[in-house]
C-alpha cells in the first residue's frame, strides 16, 4: 500500500471500526460527485471491510479505489442490467457476504442506479445499510438561499426532464404550473436545450450549479429568461455535469 494512503485509513478505522458491521448486508455508499476529498471516513472503512463492491462502472470505480489505495473486487451493477445483476448480488448476501454499492458519483438510487438492486435485497428478506456522503442535490439546495422568499426550503426533485416528446413538454407545463422550488439535473450535450425551455419562465430566480465541487466549479443565480444568454458568455460554461434549482414563483407573481 502506498504510505500516503495510511493516515486518511487509520483515521477511517478509528472513527468507524468499533461500528458493527452486520454479514449478509448491503452497504449503499455515498461517493464524491467530484472532488476525491468528499470521502467520509465510515466509507473508506466499510470499502476496506467488504468482500465485493458493486457499481455503475468498473473502470471507473477501480480508479476510484486506487485513490483511495483500496483493491476489491468489482460487480458491475448498472442501469443495462440492474434486474439481473441484482439476484447475483442478492446471492452473495445470503452466503453471508458483505457487498458495497456505489454509482458514479454522489449518492446511489437518486438518478442513478441503485433503487431496484435494494429493493431485490429487501425481498429477499435482507438488509441494506445507507452510508450518506456527498450529493449534487444537497449541496446545490444549501447554497441557493430558498429560505429568502420567506417560506421554509421546500422543494420537489425532478432530476432529469424526458429527453424529448410530449413527456418532455408535459414536464416542462408542470415545472411552469409548480409554485414551489424544484431541483433539476442536466447533462453537457442537453443544457442548452433545457436552458431555451426554462427560458419561458420568464424572471423566475434559478440557481445553476456547474461542475459542483470541482476546480472550475460555477454557481450562480439568475433569471431564467437570462441563462441562455450566460451560457453563450462563455464556451466553458455548457461543459460538464449540472445540478439546478428553480426557485419558487416570486410572490408578486404567485400572486397575480
Amino acid at each position: 500500500m502506498n504510505p500516503s494512503f495510511q493516515p486518511a485509513l487509520a483515521a477511517a478505522q478509528a472513527a468507524a471500526g468499533a461500528q458493527h458491521y452486520p454479514a449478509g448486508a448491503l452497504y449503499v455508499v455515498a461517493t464524491p460527485v467530484g472532488n476525491l476529498a468528499d470521502i467520509t471516513l465510515r466509507a473508506l472503512q466499510v470499502l476496506g471491510l467488504v468482500d465485493a463492491i458493486a457499481c455503475e462502472d468498473t473502470r471507473h470505480t477501480a480508479s476510484l479505489l486506487q485513490a483511495y489505495g483500496l483493491h476489491k473486487p468489482l460487480l458491475a451493477v448498472h442501469q443495462h442490467n440492474e434486474a439481473e445483476a441484482a439476484q447475483g448480488v442478492v446471492a452473495r448476501l445470503q452466503r453471508g457476504e458483505r457487498v458495497a454499492y456505489v454509482s458514479d458519483a454522489g449518492t446511489p438510487g437518486i438518478s442513478d442506479p441503485g433503487a431496484r438492486l435494494c429493493a431485490a435485497v429487501r425481498a429477499a428478506g435482507l438488509r441494506s445499510v445507507p452510508l450518506p456522503g456527498a450529493s449534487s442535490l444537497t449541496a446545490l439546495v444549501s447554497v441557493a438561499g430558498l429560505a429568502e422568499h420567506g417560506a421554509a426550503p421546500a422543494f420537489e426533485f425532478t432530476g432529469f426532464l424526458p429527453a424529448k416528446g410530449a413527456e418532455r413538454e408535459q414536464a416542462l407545463r408542470r415545472l411552469a404550473q409548480q409554485p414551489q422550488a424544484c431541483v433539476l439535473l442536466e447533462a453537457p450535450h442537453r443544457v442548452a436545450a433545457l436552458a431555451r425551455d426554462l427560458a419561458a419562465l420568464g424572471e423566475r430566480p434559478l440557481t445553476v450549479g456547474r461542475e459542483l465541487t470541482k476546480q472550475f466549479e460555477d454557481i450562480v443565480t439568475l433569471r431564467c429568461d437570462a441563462w441562455p444568454a450566460w451560457l453563450a458568455a462563455d464556451p466553458h460554461r455548457s461543459k460538464g455535469e449540472f445540478a439546478l434549482v428553480l426557485h419558487p414563483v416570486p410572490a408578486r407573481a404567485a400572486d397575480g
